[in-house]
Order: C-alpha cells, then structure tokens, then sequence
C-alpha cells in the first residue's frame, strides 16, 4: 500500500467517526508553521513577524497567534511579553542532550513494537520504508522527511505504551527541524536512508534487540550531524568576521 493510500485509508475513517474533530483554522496554520520550522524556512531564533507570516499564509491575526500558542506549548516557538514570538533555538548542550534521550526512547519504541506489532503494521511500515526510498532516490527531502516521520512515529505506536509515546512525542517535536537539517550532507543522508532499511528488516523478523540497536545508532548519528554542521557552521561565521 502506498503512503497516499494510508492516507486517504486513515481520513476516510477518521471522516465516518461519529463527532470526529473537525480541522480548526489555527490548528492548520500551526501545521503549517511547524513545518516551515522543521524544514528550515524559518530559521532557529528568527523572530516571527505576524505581518508577513499573514500575507504568506493569507490568515488574520488572530489565528496566527493562536497557533503561535500551538507551537509555544509543543517548545518550538517562544512568546516573548511585548516582544512577539520567537522560534526556539537550542544550545548545544540542549541539543546533545536531547538526542542523547531520544536514541533511548527510539530504541526502546522498537524493542517493544517486535513484541508487539502486528503483520499488518510490518506490512504498513514496509510500504512507507519504500515510498520513502523513492523519495530518496528523487533527492526530495521534504517528501522524504514526512515519510521517515510517519515511520518512526509507527514504530512508536506499534510498542503500544502510552507514557513512552507521550513522552516520545513531546521530545521529537522539540527536535524535529534538528531531525531534518541532519539529511543536508549527501553521505549522511544516504546512511540514514540505508538505516531505514535495515529497521524494516529488524521489525519485519521481530528482532527486538537488532532493531534497538539500530534505531539507537540511528538517532546518534543524527545528533552527531547536527553537531558537526552547528560547529561548522560557527567556524565560518568565526572566519567571515
């Protein structure tokens, strides 16, 4: 099954859900946000400017600070009292730390769901793990990185603990524009993509210890990349001045 066929599967029940939540228009825009943080259209520490933030997503005020309260509660944005808003920036013990607890929580997600998930997960996740290489393949990071999402956040699922997945949640949203920036070196790119495969190996054969064992690498080389490119990047500016 395709990832847009998940997709579409997943609306169309959500749709005949008797009393489902309909999309309110803040949550949409602070979807939206969200992924020009992630994506890094707008930058760590760039401060929000509502005008333009309006004209560029064609919304009031009203909204837009609403979703800006989104974003504040999830730690990726943080309202300053007359000041506005501003995008979170980690330190670099904030964001060492940070991927030091979530290589923890990644390899125990994947521990747990080889106990737990079920053939039509594995199947779920194989067909994601796919699209997601042809993306790769296509040198399109967005689509790649929304796909490589929904794998991780199904491995989560599939470990079918609640506090894991609370906590879990609550982390990866604090670091999912460092999750992302991670890929913008070819070579690692290409290991996290060949990681991947691996993981849908791992889950498919229930071998929980192998797949820890990846998931935990795994998210230790991303943070080891967003280092590397923070140094780097400060070396520059260093010798620029």
């Amino acid at each position: 099954m395709k990832f847009s066929q998940i997709i579409k599967s997943e609306s169309a029940t959500a749709d005949t859900q008797e009393g489902a939540d309909k999309r309110t228009l803040p949550s949409t825009v602070a979807d939206r946000l969200r992924d020009l943080i992630i994506e890094g259209e707008i930058a760590a520490g760039s401060r929000l400017n509502e005008r333009s933030l309006c004209d560029r997503l064609g919304v009031s005020r009203t909204p837009l600070r609403e979703a800006f309260r989104v974003l504040s509660a999830e730690g990726l944005v943080q309202m300053q009292p007359n000041r506005g808003a501003q995008v979170v920036a980690l330190s670099e013990r904030d964001i060492r730390e940070s991927f030091e607890v979530m290589s923890g929580l990644e390899a125990l997600s994947g521990e747990l769901a080889c106990r737990r998930v079920t053939d039509n997960e594995v199947a779920e996740i194989k067909a994601l793990t796919f699209e997601m290489q042809a993306c790769h393949a296509r040198r399109d990071l967005p689509s790649y990185y929304r796909l490589n999402r929904a794998i991780h956040d199904r491995i989560n699922q599939a470990a079918d603990n609640r506090l894991l997945s609370q906590v879990y949640a609550t982390l990866n949203l604090r670091i999912q524009n460092l999750r992302f920036r991670s890929n913008f070196v070819q070579e690692k790119w290409d290991r996290a993509c060949a990681e991947h495969a691996e993981m849908a190996e791992a889950l498919e054969a229930r071998d929980g210890a192998r797949l820890g064992a990846i998931l935990g690498a795994h998210l230790k080389h991303k943070g080891e990349a967003v280092l590397e490119e923070l140094r780097l990047s400060r070396s520059s500016a260093r010798d620029a001045a």
